[in-house]
């Protein structure tokens, strides 16, 4: 299908007069009216140039409106659909709404009305584009770049995760809580030849102690009080594919004897048979903390350790790659804007800064809950005020530059990191002063600062830097 620069507004009514002004109502907005006399003929249309918003009376003869907009979602199935039908016979048009109609228009109608809603309706059109080719870029290529950010960190962790994924190694994922543990453990699966089996993870700290076995193994019928059914367990449903044990150290000692035996032996025995079968799954286990921690407090096996650990991805936490703060806040408030059906479009400068010097103690999932709200909250541009965190507040959720408790930067970060934040704070700063002084002309700035116009480019969308 062919999409032009112009928004294609696809009016499909049985009454020549409603088109045509409809149409002329269209071109003064400088969009491009297709129109369609009857249901075949918008259906036909759609195939020959794909339209960004749909004008559609209920009321035609032969196909009515309810019928066109069936087949159009088969067709186009994100397609905004404005109905346009009498004052009286809203009620139908409500029902299309509930069939998922964008909007309504009800006839006669002012002028202003139509173009308000049309305009909403191509940003709506405009928002589920944008996400739609996010998800089909994660899909086709699990890029990490796209789902976690561009700094040097996610790049680091994007060479292991190519290195390791061809293999079946046992990976150990260890990462603070909603640092992207499980997101790693997805790409692993999707670049591996498993990639067509299952992915299944199982948050071993969710499930009680006396249940462990039963979920990971399966249980025949009658093992146990309440086992009124055989259950396949985790391994099964994993069988040609992956499996993740999130928050491995939860295991109990006597569930993780069990799971050294079947890495080693590839059989899996369910609770109360008598009968094994093999497994042929790739494991993958993530945790928040250091696994040599609880095997020095005897609280996990040495010997399932060290099978565990072929080989090691350590996620840094938020605060440890800040460059990647402005795509990931970006992107969260576009698929927002999607969930929302609004139009927020840019953060202020100081709502950036904020942003950046913040620690993150929930790291990756407390910043989307914290872009999630500010998108309800306004309604065009993300102020300070519209951000639910406060450093000052807690001395334990300060910057790192700040001293926390009376201590110094370098008892609570290495040398390396100090520097590290305090390079990046400063090249942030010599930039978006530049760039002020060029009137937001980022050539000129470039040459200003001795580089290549595609480093400066670079820079100032990972500096989440804005430009006049």
């Amino acid at each position: 299908m062919i999409r032009h620069g112009s928004k294609q507004i696809l009016i499909v009514d049985d009454e020549t007069d409603m088109c045509d002004l409809l149409g002329h109502l269209m071109e003064q907005e400088g969009w491009t009216p297709l129109i369609a006399n009857t249901g075949k003929a918008a259906l036909e249309r759609m195939q020959e140039k794909e339209p960004d918003v749909m004008l559609l009376d209920m009321k035609m003869p032969g196909m009515d409106g309810m019928e066109v907009m069936q087949r159009t979602r088969e067709i186009l199935p994100d397609l905004p659909i404005v109905i346009v039908t009498a004052y009286a016979e809203v009620k139908g048009a409500i029902e299309a709404m509930k069939s998922g109609a964008h909007d309504y228009i009800g006839k006669p109608f002012e002028h202003h009305e139509v173009i308000r809603v049309v305009h909403r309706a191509v940003k709506e059109g405009e928002l589920k584009r944008k996400l739609k080719n996010l998800s089909d870029q994660a899909e086709e290529t699990f890029s990490l770049e796209k789902m976690m950010g561009p700094s040097d960190a996610v790049n680091r962790i994007i060479s292991k995760v190519n290195r390791v994924a061809g293999s079946d190694f046992t990976v150990i994922i260890s990462g603070e809580t909603g640092s992207g543990k499980e997101l790693v453990a997805r790409a692993v699966h999707h670049l591996s030849r498993r990639s067509k089996g299952a992915f299944v993870a199982v948050d071993c700290g969710a499930i009680p102690e006396t249940l462990i076995e039963s979920e990971l193994f399966g249980h025949e019928k009658g093992s146990f009080t309440g086992a009124v059914r055989q259950r396949k367990g985790k391994f099964e449903a994993a069988v040609n594919g992956t499996l993740l044990l999130d928050e491995i150290s939860n295991m109990t000692l006597g569930a993780q004897a069990k799971l050294l035996r079947v890495l080693q032996e590839r059989v899996v025995f369910r609770v109360g048979g008598s009968e094994s079968f093999d497994v042929d799954v790739r494991v993958l286990v993530s945790c928040n903390q250091n696994l040599e921690e609880p095997v020095r407090d005897g609280a996990f096996r040495r010997d399932l350790f060290y099978r565990l650990n072929d080989f090691t991805i350590r996620i840094p936490p938020l605060r440890e790659r800040k460059e990647d703060i402005p795509f990931l806040a970006n992107r969260f408030m576009e698929t927002t804007n999607i969930e929302l059906g609004k139009r927020v479009f840019r953060f202020s400068e100081n709502a950036m800064d904020q942003l950046m010097a913040f620690d993150w103690p929930g790291n990756v999932r407390q910043l989307r809950a914290v872009i999630r709200q500010a998108v309800l909250m306004t309604d065009e541009v993300i102020m300070v005020k519209h951000l639910n965190i406060d450093p000052a507040a807690d001395p334990g959720l300060a910057t790192p530059s700040a001293a926390r408790a009376g201590s110094a930067p370098w008892e609570q970060m290495s040398l390396k990191e100090i520097v590290r934040q305090n390079t990046l704070k400063l090249e942030r700063e010599v930039i978006r002063n530049v760039l002020k002084q060029t009137g937001g002309n980022k050539a000129k700035a470039a040459r200003l600062l001795q580089i290549d116009y595609k480093t400066m480019h670079t820079k100032v969308k990972r500096l989440g830097i804005m430009t006049v």
